[in-house]
């Protein structure tokens, strides 16, 4: 399975059990661990594990293990990993507390890299 395909299923997966602002994040070049983020909410811990459960079971379909998955205790915070593709599933306010991806999505109008413009100095 080619990356796009991955990409598609995973996302298929969190959208078929009404996964919201669901945002997919190229990390190629700037990260050694994996390829593409992807970042879903649901909106309690039972619908954030039944997100991730689908992940898991759709990825098995295709013929794919996940790698590892952490978080399915608590149910707030639950990563999938694919390998070429991780997959953070979240409750909003934890999603909004880390802010993972702002970190991640340079085409992010909130994103800073840290760096110094010359409009700065």
């Amino acid at each position: 399975m080619n990356l796009d395909e991955l990409k598609t299923l995973v996302v298929n997966a969190v959208e078929d059990l009404k996964a919201f602002d669901v945002n997919v994040v190229n990390v190629n070049g700037r990260s050694s661990v994996t390829d593409v983020l992807v970042f879903a909410s649901g909106r309690s811990d039972r619908q954030v594990k039944s997100i991730a459960n689908n992940v898991v079971i759709e990825a098995k379909k295709a013929g794919l293990m996940p790698l590892g998955v952490e978080g399915l205790t608590t149910g707030e915070w639950v990563l999938v990993d694919l390998g070429d593709v991780v997959v953070h599933v979240m409750l909003p306010q934890v999603r909004d507390y880390y802010g993972i991806e702002r970190m991640w999505d340079v085409d992010n109008p909130d994103y800073d890299d840290g760096s110094v413009s010359d409009s700065d100095e």
